[in-house]
């Protein structure tokens, strides 16, 4: 049979279609077919826009700021809206609150502290904590009283993070507005309660075991004739010290009769 006649003799059994060499299995899955990912629009990367943050004012400067905003104050109301406004001690950008004084600005007695807790950052008022209980039970058992004959105030008016000690530069910074404070109040009498406000106003180096119990003179341009001064323990000190307390007791009557001398 030549191939015209195989061929025809194929097509009439049904054979339609060529056929490759190799055998097809089309019982097998078809091979995947690719298709390619759609074409992404590119995305604009736009850098996070960090808020305006004020640069810290360089220590000496804010001394000088300091210095100029306290002389301007002729009040304590004055004194007080300075210090809300003026920006060179970088404590004030975390604390809650500006404690600035509390009692009789009229007292005779004033006590100057160190530095707010946590509570007096919350109240806005020094010593309203426990410390600041412990020296009102302190000073009313002398007859004094934050409400009518005592004024109470601090050598820095923002809480340091976590209770820490106020830097140098923080004190110098402050410093000049509780000497503006204790100026305009003028009090007979200057209780300094604790290191730090020790230090900074009578300018010493000693600390508050060695100063403690014995009067100074408290001098400043602003004042017309020198305060007699005592350091006493701080009563967070005492709070941790007990065995302190007895010396105390000992500070308090020697103010008691300070104070006695001044009514005679």
């Amino acid at each position: 049979m030549d191939d015209l006649a195989a061929l025809r003799y194929l097509v009439e059994l049904g054979a339609d279609e060529a056929i490759a060499e190799a055998p097809v299995d089309r019982f097998s899955a078809p091979p995947p077919v690719e298709i390619p990912a759609p074409a992404r629009p590119a995305m604009r990367v736009v850098a996070p826009v960090s808020p305006a943050i004020a640069a810290p004012v360089p220590a000496a400067q804010a001394v000088i700021s300091a210095r100029d905003a306290a002389a301007a104050a002729n009040t304590l109301d004055e004194l007080r809206e300075a210090l809300a406004k003026f920006d060179g001690c970088p404590l004030k950008a975390t604390a809650t609150n500006l404690c600035f004084a509390d009692g009789n600005p009229e007292a005779k007695i004033m006590f100057v502290g160190e530095a707010p807790g946590a509570d007096e950052d919350r109240q806005g008022k020094p010593f309203v904590g426990v410390s600041g209980q412990l020296l009102d039970r302190m000073i009313g058992f002398i007859g004094l009283d934050r409400n009518t004959n005592a004024y109470i105030a601090n050598v820095i008016p923002w809480r340091p993070p976590a209770n820490r000690t106020p830097t140098a530069a923080e004190i110098a910074a402050c410093e000049p507005f509780i000497r503006r404070q204790i100026e305009l109040v003028n009090p007979q009498l200057l209780v300094l309660v604790g290191n730090i406000s020790t230090k900074t106003l009578l300018g010493t180096t000693d600390g508050i075991i060695r100063m403690r119990g014995k009067w100074r003179d408290y001098s400043s341009p602003g004042l017309k004739a020198p305060i007699p001064a005592l350091p006493i323990f701080h009563p967070a000190y005492l709070l941790r010290t007990p065995a302190q307390k007895r010396d105390s007791w000992r500070d308090l009557l020697l103010l008691k009769q300070r104070i006695q001398m001044l009514s005679k």
